[in-house]
């Protein structure tokens, strides 16, 4: 009986040791700036119908998304510039990739990159990342390689470069394509559709765990957006950008945790943990 109860001892503190946390596949959210505009825009260029005589910014935003399950998450790639090009459009710019380094990550490391939508400043370093696995819109992806080109139809936003560069993730394998609205693209990771920014532009509901974080995208440009309910000037639809705004409201607790693609207030709203990054709570 005595070897017994050493051996249920053993075996118990053993168990305690080696066993792992279970996974809840929730992730950490953080927003990298990765440039920013040297010009101001009226708020009334950016939301329709403002009359405000107010001014803003455009920040440029990628979003990481560390989990619990292994995954290393890109939501958006930015885009690239040479030197010539940041100094004169921007008043800061530095490759998504080497922002990505603030937080110690590196591209190889990317698991997965989720593109919200193909303008080229959310696709653009789609070769940044060579190992990660590609995330779209099947109708998003449809359009951009596509219809997009033929008369009469809108490439707004749109790079040639950028649709052979997502052809050929496609041609290597790497590109999956998503079907629609209320998609679990990855665990703890959901897609919604409806906006109509781009042809099939998407937005994401990420589970940290204690809360969720909506990750607008373009589907809210700013903060201005989403007080006032009134639509960005680029969208197939401004109704129905306007009713996916309301939606994103009502899918979080808290509507601080929607967050807009473009505005330099979500620097201010979050705890900064690197240079241009905020952890979003």
């Amino acid at each position: 009986m005595k070897l017994l109860c050493v051996v249920l001892c053993q075996l118990a503190f053993s168990v305690g040791v080696f066993a792992q946390a279970p996974v809840g596949n929730v992730y950490e959210v953080y927003a990298i700036e990765y440039a920013a505009a040297n010009r101001r825009a009226a708020l009334k260029d950016v939301a329709v119908g403002a009359t405000t005589g107010d001014s803003t910014t455009f920040s440029y935003y990628v979003w990481f998304l560390k989990g619990d399950n292994g995954r290393c998450v890109l939501v958006d790639t930015g885009f690239l510039l040479d030197s010539a090009g940041a100094s004169k459009f921007m008043a800061r710019y530095e490759r998504p990739d080497i922002a990505l380094q603030r937080i110690h990550v590196n591209p190889g490391e990317v698991t997965d990159l989720i593109i919200t939508h193909p303008h080229y400043d959310h696709i653009g370093g789609i070769t940044l990342f060579k190992n990660a696995t590609v995330w779209m819109q099947r109708r998003d992806y449809e359009y951009f390689v596509g219809g997009a080109w033929q008369p009469g139809a809108k490439a707004q936003g749109l790079d040639k470069g950028d649709v052979l560069a997502t052809v050929q993730a496609n041609l290597d394998g790497r590109l999956r394509l998503v079907a629609g609205d209320s998609v679990e693209i990855l665990p703890g990771i959901r897609a919604f559709t409806g906006s109509k920014h781009a042809y099939e532009s998407q937005d994401l509901l990420i589970d940290t765990g204690a809360e969720k974080v909506l990750l607008a995208s373009d589907d809210a440009w700013f903060y201005y957006n989403l007080e006032k309910g009134l639509s960005v000037p680029l969208t197939f639809d401004q109704g129905a950008y306007i009713r996916q705004m309301r939606k994103m409201k009502a899918l979080v607790s808290d509507p601080e945790l929607v967050i807009p693609g473009h505005d330099e207030l979500v620097l201010a709203k979050f705890p900064q943990v690197a240079r241009g990054v905020v952890r979003i709570r």
